[in-house]
């Protein structure tokens, strides 16, 4: 078993030390995956507050123009009107 430890620890460290720095999702789209993570979860107050951090970060004034603002802004309303809709299931019925 310890032996498993050190080669997985000493093949982390290998592929670090070469590699260049790993170019991931934007932050804010691993918020937005947490996101959902938490409405799959019913757990609508950590989504809300998640909602509230990607909502800051994409309405704040960005230091370059993105060309992806107006999808970015779109994606934020859909999460909106997804937590919503989880909190008032009623709501749809009555339409």
């Amino acid at each position: 078993m310890a032996d498993e430890d050190e080669h997985g620890q000493a093949g982390e460290e290998g592929a670090r030390a070469g590699a260049p720095p790993r170019q991931g999702r934007r932050l804010s789209d691993k918020i937005l995956v947490a996101f959902h993570q938490a409405c799959d979860q019913s757990d609508f107050e950590v989504a809300e507050q998640l909602l509230r951090v990607l909502e800051m970060m994409l309405t704040r004034r960005a230091v370059s123009p993105d060309a992806n603002r107006r999808r970015n802004i779109e994606t934020l309303v859909a999460a909106h009107e997804r937590l919503w809709h989880l909190r008032h299931p009623d709501a749809d019925q009555e339409l």
